[in-house]
């Protein structure tokens, strides 16, 4: 069942560029950008460095702990944390830091943040100085048992605060109340960064370079999916550069090539889509240290056997997470979604035998089928189910849990996190009763229009722009991302061919029917193919190669495609490399039979 439709974006003032191509000028003006100036990512474009509030404050507390203290770095236990780890042991060690050391907590004994549990466990190296990256904002009994045992707190996190601050020594986070920094979209490796560029500003350090680690900022920042705003833009834009150059980290290397990308030619979605999941699968199977240790090999060695360890736990999470994908569907598929209000608006799903790493992403994959805010339950130690929920544009989730928690005390043992994701902990016995609580939390908060899914759409492309220059122009146009979405088009083919590769991808062959004008001036579809206008119906001259990845177990699958039938697809458009031979491919994000 499909709750997907695909919206056109309102395309405004155009760019009066005349290098840049008609179509990029499109999905710049259809993205909010109307002045050439939002184009440069120079690295002169970052915003000051000294207009992050509290960075100077955390340059000169470091600065007291270069000689003769102990740092110790304690990280989160994703690709954001393991990147914000590895850029300050990096940078510190850099700056001639005698003692530093990184700890990130095991999710599955220690759970998220500087608990109390985790300083006990760091006191054991008698740290002088504790540096959080990527957390610490909600940490307040954890900073608390770190300053009773006289090891002094440095904060650096991007996430919203609560009510309640900890009372670290110094804090740094562009999310607090009363913060003017221009970014408040940066990652937790971007605030890292700002740290460390001012404590070599303060030490007069001319020989560490912080541009030289953006290569880790644009990992982080592109793997923890924040908005990327002009200032983050610039920060992944010029990590890609360092890249493509060689410029990078043995580790960073190391799993582009375990991924089979060439490291010169290498975008923000490989980033996000071959390296991040690698490091990410250490943390959510094992233990982060893996991932970070990769990020701080200098040997090409040791960083290729840890990028393989990587890629070997990242395939062992592919297969959990395929195999709880499909009960995962079978169990909703017993649920009524058909209706606002219905039982299972809000999907709650549990099965004994799930890991508790893999629940998040079986939350994000039937939300993305289901186009319903979800929470998957693994179980946990001590009859208590850890939950991850993922949710829809319109349903802020972690205000939904936070609705629960004060309609129905002590049903929610913890909670956190922010709109679209958040974890929970809860007894196994109150599980029917969150179920109940949580359709009818989201049912109140959501309607029609907020359940219908959307692929929103750059429009039609000419016949002529269905090639592989094209194709090159918007992969050069990025970096692409969250707030400033890769292009996607779509438009009317004629299936030619259809088949099932890879057990549960579909590849077709499409032929073109219509093609529309650049930029429709009343919103309708042209008819025009390189130039000759074409009647209804009529068929483009030429076949596309195209592929709908994941689509056995996706929200399309029994639409037929077969031979002969039309469609609509909304597609990205993209270059396929195939033993040596470059060809334009058609990356469908969303298919219909026309006519359904």
């Amino acid at each position: 069942m499909a709750f997907t439709e695909i919206r056109r974006r309102a395309v405004g003032a155009m760019l009066e560029v005349k290098a840049l191509h008609p179509v990029l000028q499109r999905v710049y003006a259809a993205r909010g950008v109307s002045q050439s100036e939002e184009l440069d990512l120079s690295l002169e474009r970052l915003l000051p460095v000294g207009s992050l509030e509290g960075v100077e404050a955390a340059a000169r507390l470091l600065a007291e702990h270069r000689g003769a203290g102990r740092v110790l770095v304690v990280g989160d236990f994703d690709a954001d944390g393991a990147t914000s780890s590895a850029l300050v042991v990096r940078a510190l060690r850099s700056m001639k830091f005698a003692h530093v050391d990184f700890l990130v907590p095991n999710r599955f004994r220690f759970g998220y943040g500087l608990t109390p549990e985790i300083v006990a466990l760091a006191a054991q190296g008698k740290p002088s100085l504790i540096v959080t990256v990527d957390n610490g904002v909600s940490s307040i009994e954890g900073v608390d048992a770190a300053r009773a045992l006289g090891i002094a707190v440095l904060v650096t996190d991007h996430h919203l605060p609560g009510a309640v601050l900890p009372r670290a020594d110094v804090m740094v986070n562009p999310n607090l109340a009363g913060a003017t920094f221009g970014s408040r979209a940066l990652a937790g490796v971007g605030v890292a960064f700002y740290v460390m560029a001012a404590l070599a500003r303060v030490l007069g350090d001319t020989e560490f370079r912080p541009a030289d680690l953006l290569d880790l900022v644009a990992l982080g920042t592109v793997a923890d999916v924040v908005a990327l705003d002009h200032n983050n833009r610039v920060l992944v834009a010029q990590g890609l550069r360092r890249i493509r150059a060689g410029r990078c980290v043995p580790g960073i290397r190391a799993l582009l090539e375990a991924a089979g990308r060439r490291i010169e030619q290498i975008s923000a979605a490989d980033l996000g889509f071959a390296v991040a999941p690698r490091l990410n699968a250490a943390g959510r199977l094992t233990d982060m240290s893996i991932g970070i240790a990769c990020l701080l090999a200098d040997d090409v060695g040791v960083a290729t056997r840890l990028a393989g360890e990587l890629s070997r736990l990242n395939e062992e999470r592919r297969e959990i997470e395929q195999r709880m994908q499909l009960e995962a569907v079978d169990i909703a598929a017993g649920m009524r979604v058909d209706a606002v209000g219905a039982e299972a608006v809000g999907l709650c799903l549990f099965d004994e035998t799930w890991h508790q790493g893999v629940v998040g992403l079986v939350a994000g994959r039937i939300k993305d089928r289901l186009h319903r805010p979800v929470v998957a339950f693994a179980r946990g130690e001590d009859g208590v189910l850890r939950g991850s929920a993922r949710s829809i544009a319109g349903v802020h989730i972690r205000d939904a849990l936070d609705s629960i928690a004060t309609r129905h005390p002590g049903l929610l043992v913890k909670f956190g996190g922010h709109a679209m994701a958040a974890g929970m902990t809860l007894l196994e016995s109150d599980l029917e009763r969150f179920r109940g609580a949580f359709a009818a939390e989201i049912a109140a908060r959501a309607d029609a229009e907020t359940l219908t899914g959307v692929v929103h759409s750059d429009g039609e492309l000419l016949d002529a722009d269905l090639s592989v220059d094209t194709a090159r122009i918007l992969r050069g146009g990025g970096p692409w991302g969250q707030g400033f979405p890769e292009p996607v088009f779509d438009g009317e083919f004629k299936v030619v061919d259809a088949r099932i590769v890879g057990s549960r991808h579909l590849k077709l062959q499409l032929r073109p029917v219509q093609s529309g004008p650049a930029v429709p001036a009343d919103g309708a579809a042209g008819r025009h193919a390189g130039g000759r206008e074409l009647k209804d119906g009529e068929a483009g001259s030429r076949a596309i190669d195209a592929i709908a990845f994941g689509y056995i177990g996706g929200a399309a699958e029994g639409v037929s495609m077969g031979p002969g039938k039309q469609v609509r697809v909304a597609y990205r458009l993209e270059v396929n490399e195939y033993r040596g031979v470059e060809s334009v491919q058609l990356n469908c994000q969303h298919l219909v039979e026309i006519g359904r």
